[in-house]
């Protein structure tokens, strides 16, 4: 027995100590969450909405644990990718009570696109009430892939969605549509004056910018206040790009991926093409990102100007340094978990909320170890 343990210390003496020291600290709040998508932090401390991608809205509670499924939340299309998908508080919240959520919904001819829309959440935090349908993707295109879903809103309470191009590569540059495209709305779900192509023949009123594969993460940079995306690329490419008015980003006349056959992406011109925007970063070999957040709070300055972006395929939390407008890769964490990560959020205690998309899945919460 002496020899073992003096064998497990030398061994230890001999390990780096990166090895030794974990880098952070994981609680598990949740488990047994089934396919997971999204969360969104309710105010005074009250809890935690999370979306299950087969049509499930619940609520987590420390003190109560998860909640059964919340009524009021609309039919959706549960195939392939598509299900519940983002949940949003609305800014007014505290007055309005909107919850803001995107999902699949079906269409003809088995068809689906992404829908948008918003119910009261009660009082008592048990119904979604009244909810209304206030965008819906058309055509619907999709057969089970790339809605996009994400939502976001800016400081003027203005609301952005990012939508996938329903696996119809072209329909990203086709302004009629609303495949690959960021649309904004106002805070009741019409469409502001000022969106860039407002009384333009042939060309949808809610689109801000296109050119878009498909989106899994968008959030507001808080030192900068522009609209951040990140979206995944085909094989390879994935890229974060900074959303502005009426600009094309490129897919799939740019893209620094090709197809899964391992041929060219027969649009393509390159990794640039003339008239479109070069992303802001892009990762050559795909992690399939999803999910972002930006570090602002003050609990933990190691983060601070930090922005966590999960993994799907490389089952990691990615961490970035942002300074202004250029993005570094720092490092990955949770890596030993061996989850796919689909969601991450900064809390209101300045902690990182953290869901992984398994059949039990899992809501994290994490800090920095040191």
């Amino acid at each position: 027995m002496r020899q073992t343990v003096t064998l497990i210390a030398l061994t230890a003496l001999l390990l780096p100590t990166a090895v030794l020291a974990a880098r952070e600290r994981v609680e598990v709040l949740q488990n047994q969450l089934e396919h997971p998508w999204a969360l969104a932090f309710l105010p005074d401390d009250r809890g935690i909405l999370i979306t299950l991608r087969g049509g499930e809205l619940k609520l987590w509670q420390r003190d109560k644990g998860l909640s059964s499924a919340i009524p009021g939340v609309p039919q959706v299309w549960a195939n392939g990718q598509g299900g519940l998908l983002d949940v949003a508080l609305a800014p007014d919240f505290a007055q309005s009570r909107r919850v803001w959520l995107s999902y699949a919904e079906g269409g003809d001819e088995d068809k689906a696109g992404t829908a948008v829309g918003y119910g009261r959440l009660s009082e008592d935090l048990q119904r979604l009430e009244n909810f209304q349908v206030v965008f819906r993707q058309q055509p619907k295109l999709s057969t089970g892939n790339h809605f996009g879903g994400r939502l976001a809103f800016d400081g003027r309470g203005q609301l952005f969605i990012g939508l996938g191009e329903n696996n119809q590569r072209s329909t990203a540059q086709d302004l009629d549509k609303l495949q690959g495209k960021v649309v904004r709305l106002t805070a009741d779900g019409k469409v502001p004056a000022d969106n860039p192509f407002v009384g333009q023949s042939g060309v949808r009123p809610e689109i801000w910018s296109y050119g878009i594969r498909n989106p899994q993460g968008l959030a507001m940079n808080p030192w900068s206040e522009t609209l951040w995306l990140h979206e995944h690329g085909p094989r390879g490419g994935d890229e974060i790009n900074i959303v502005q008015k009426g600009k094309n980003y490129g897919w799939p006349l740019a893209t620094h991926g090709i197809n899964y056959s391992g041929l060219p992406i027969p649009e393509a011109k390159g990794k640039k093409a003339e008239g479109t925007e070069a992303p802001l970063f892009v990762w050559e070999k795909s992690p399939a990102v999803s999910g972002m957040a930006f570090y602002n709070a003050q609990v933990f300055p190691q983060w601070q100007h930090r922005l966590f972006i999960g993994a799907l395929k490389d089952e990691s939390l990615i961490v970035l340094k942002v300074d202004g407008n250029k993005v570094t890769e720092q490092e990955r964490i949770l890596t030993d978990r061996g989850r796919r990560i689909r969601d991450v959020r900064v809390g209101p205690d300045g902690y990182l909320y953290v869901l992984t998309d398994e059949s039990n899945g899992e809501l994290l919460k994490v800090s920095p170890a040191g």
